[in-house]
């Protein structure tokens, strides 16, 4: 069996209002409990720690962070952003986010678990160098893809992320490196409104942002198809030494956030296919961190069938069936200027 290493903590419950919104702790509460009675001797607890101003500093402005220590205090959570609230312990639970990734990576980095998934909240894709939104506050992701730049070392760290929403600010973050490589799949047509096939990058990241915008009612096939595709070809050019992955489930049937019907069973399909690229490139470097998914009983049921996945000893390598009207998005997508798939 595979050594996991989890990240979870009661102290991510405490970025909560009282006012409605999907974002909120009842999204992961039962997996919490679940998972701390958790008797899988192959899943590790990790403690997560709070990532410094300064770490936090390595991507998001200085003028943003005293926009949100501004905000925070103020008695209506929404001043800063219609969607992204803010009260006084929402900064320290999403520096606890970003901290808590950079835990599983050093973990991974040492050698210590065969992977890793960050549990965290408030999610991150969304946030850019300065400004939050979509529910995000610090980019989870961003931020550790840019701490094994700087902590290791590290010049090629593959994110992928399927999220229904583009990872607009993981993108912006990244637009002009060549040393994160950014695939996003997502809805076309909903928030944030952003990430379509031609945005490819800019300076020496040309080529290094790869959008794959879909149709809705999409669902398992036509997603491993795709992804199946573009991971079989890129990773194996690009050759990535660390797999980052911007884990959003709210591309599920049950997630009426979305148009799309992906299955509970797809979300351990697809880490068996990131599990057999981490083995073949990047000697098993994996790491999960949690985006969106308001579901919550979808969203534990797929979250647990991503750690089953990364908990077998074998790796299921799926049959990736042609689908017609998947592939038409590929035909003709700008990435065939720079990658052969």
């Amino acid at each position: 069996m595979n050594k996991l290493g989890l990240v979870f903590d009661n102290r991510y419950l405490h970025h909560s209002i009282s006012a409605s919104s999907a974002e909120n702790p009842d999204r992961v509460r039962s997996l919490y409990l679940q998972l701390q009675h958790n008797t899988n001797t192959s899943i590790v607890h990790i403690q997560p720690r709070e990532a410094t101003s300064g770490e936090i500093g390595m991507l998001h402005s200085p003028f943003y962070m005293e926009q949100l220590r501004e905000h925070a205090v103020k008695n209506d959570p929404f001043t800063y952003d219609r969607d992204t609230y803010l009260m006084e312990e929402s900064v320290p639970t999403a520096q606890l986010a970003a901290g808590g990734c950079f835990s599983l990576a050093d973990q991974i980095m040492a050698g210590n678990i065969d992977y890793g998934f960050a549990l965290v909240r408030p999610p991150g894709h969304h946030a850019m160098g300065g400004r939050g939104m979509g529910f995000c506050i610090f980019n989870n992701v961003a931020l550790t893809a840019e701490y094994l730049r700087r902590q290791y070392g590290l010049k090629r760290i593959l994110i992928l992320d399927f999220d229904i929403h583009h990872a607009n600010g993981t993108q912006e973050i990244f637009y002009d490196t060549n040393e994160v490589l950014l695939c996003s799949i997502h809805q076309r047509g909903i928030f944030p409104f952003t990430g379509p096939s031609t945005e490819t990058g800019s300076e020496e990241g040309v080529g290094y942002t790869i959008n794959i915008p879909i149709h809705p009612q999409f669902g398992d096939q036509e997603y491993t198809c795709l992804l199946g595709q573009l991971l079989q070809g890129v990773a194996e050019q690009y050759l990535p030494q660390f797999i980052l992955v911007s884990a959003g489930f709210d591309a599920h049937v049950d997630d009426n956030i979305s148009g799309t019907f992906l299955s509970t069973e797809w979300y351990g399909l697809i880490t068996h296919i990131l599990r057999r690229h981490a083995a073949e490139n990047c000697e098993n470097r994996l790491l999960y961190v949690l985006e969106g998914g308001y579901n919550p009983v979808s969203l534990k049921d797929s979250v647990l069938a991503t750690i089953d996945a990364m908990t077998r000893s074998e790796i299921i390598r799926p049959g990736i069936l042609s689908v017609p009207r998947a592939e038409m998005i590929l035909d003709g997508h700008p990435l065939h200027r720079h990658w052969t798939i």
